[in-house]
């Protein structure tokens, strides 16, 4: 046997004892490209590293299987077969949200690090120069969602661990229930409790008891306004709320938390004294008494009444919830996650919100894409200062069409325990479900005033 050993084959020992020892760095320096990649295969797969992944492509995809235009942000990298998905919709103004994607959107993503989300986000937010649109905050709000969809794969967890992990085993929801008549609403409500439910909104008819009346108001009959515009008589409504809540509460009885949503539709002072009528039935919140413009009357509804009050849903400009937040004027932040720009906006104003005691309480109507609805529920089941999430409820084209969708059962929503947001789409079948152009939402008082909401 040959004891002498040559000076590179000694140092390659040397190296390795100093691998052993602990000593990556001492090793890297002294091996040489072969040794230095095998060094590399021996290190466990945290310590690894990820090589850069670039955005490839930005593009829009839209369906409307349940009637309301959906649109979904599909971010693909140049690594094989990775991609992410965001929800965009802005159901009103669709054609407008899928313009600033496949035109914009894309020109400014390509060749960028999908890594960096942040980064992304604000650069992303000013590169139009003019911002905080609805159109152009959800067309961001679908690159940010896909951008961490991306990050979770990447990462092999889903989002709520990278946004910190669970802070509980599902997420609580409420559904809603309807009648014309305060005793069929609470007819619906003993149903919903019966599957499980405890907390459940409760509206008779339609926002502002509209389509609960049969009269005809004057405006139709002078023939103004739209053929398909609403009517909503503002006195009967402010009455039957109250009258409302005492029929759920007496039939129901004091254990259901029960929910109200007046959807800025009636004068502030007007809104003040209902809201005050329903003290004694403890509501867990009266939704949206405000319409944007009137954001000045929250001090005095604080000083007014203990109601819970829940407001947000038409915030547009991340900046809106500081100073109402600040000064603890409601109880539970109500975003349209979409609207403010996804996920990572929607972190920042919870995390805001829990130096407040204000719970999050994120919109989620069906005009929100399952993508959007598993977006909401990973911050949900991650952020301390959870308040309470609206249920979903998928048909059965929704289902062939997005994998993976959050699930109900009990009354909890839950999310797909699988790397990123969980949802994936079916682009052929998504395609047979085309968008439209029309939407129109209007409801006028009896001299046929436009009711803002």
């Amino acid at each position: 046997m040959n004891n002498n050993t040559s000076e590179p084959q000694q140092n390659r020992r040397d190296a390795l004892k100093m691998l052993g020892a602990g000593s990556a760095a001492g090793l890297l320096g002294l091996l040489g490209s072969a040794d230095r990649a095998h060094a590399h295969d021996m290190q466990p797969a945290y310590a690894r590293g990820m090589a850069p992944v670039k955005i490839k492509s930005v593009k829009a995809i839209v369906t409307a299987p349940q009637g309301s235009n959906l649109i979904v942000v599909k971010v693909e990298t140049t690594e094989p077969g990775l991609y992410g998905l965001g929800c965009a919709t802005f159901t009103q103004r669709a054609f407008a949200v899928v313009t600033a994607i496949d035109t914009y959107l894309n020109e400014f993503c390509v060749g960028k690090d999908v890594d960096n989300i942040e980064d992304m986000w604000h650069s992303t937010y000013v590169s139009s120069y003019w911002r905080n649109g609805p159109v152009l905050n959800n067309a961001l709000s679908g690159l940010d969602e896909a951008l961490w969809d991306i990050k979770g794969k990447r990462a092999g967890m889903p989002v709520y661990q990278l946004l910190g992990g669970k802070a509980r085993f599902a997420i609580p929801c409420y559904t809603h229930a309807n009648g014309n008549t305060p005793e069929a609403v609470a007819d619906d409500v003993q149903r919903i409790m019966d599957r499980g439910f405890k907390y459940i909104r409760i509206q008779q008819g339609g926002y502002g008891a509209v389509g609960a009346t049969e009269q005809k108001p004057d405006f139709k009959a002078a023939g103004f306004g739209g053929t398909t515009d609403n009517y909503m008589n503002e006195r009967a409504y402010l009455k039957s709320v109250p009258k409302l809540f005492e029929a759920v509460r007496k039939r129901c009885g004091e254990d259901i938390e029960l929910l109200h949503d007046i959807h800025e539709r009636v004068q502030p002072m007007d809104a003040i004294n209902m809201i005050k009528a329903l003290e004694a039935y403890r509501p867990f919140f009266i939704e949206d008494p405000f319409s944007p413009e009137n954001m000045g009357w929250f001090r005095q509804l604080r000083q007014s009444t203990t109601v819970p009050i829940a407001m947000g849903e038409l915030f547009n400009n991340v900046n809106e919830f500081r100073d109402p937040m600040a000064n603890q004027w409601f109880d539970y932040i109500r975003c349209h996650v979409s609207q403010i720009g996804g996920i990572t906006p929607a972190m920042k104003v919870a995390r805001l919100g829990e130096w407040f005691n204000i719970k999050t309480a994120w919109h989620g109507p069906g005009d929100v894409s399952p993508v959007g609805h598993a977006a909401h529920a990973h911050v949900d089941l991650a952020v301390w200062n959870f308040g309470i999430q609206e249920a979903v409820s998928f048909n059965d084209k929704t289902l062939a069409i997005f994998k993976g969708c959050p699930t109900m059962k009990d009354g909890y929503m839950s999310v797909n325990e699988v790397p990123g947001l969980g949802v994936d789409i079916d682009e052929k079948e998504a395609a047979k479900y085309p968008i439209t152009s029309k939407s129109n939402w209007q409801v006028r008082k009896f001299d046929g005033t436009s009711i803002r909401p």
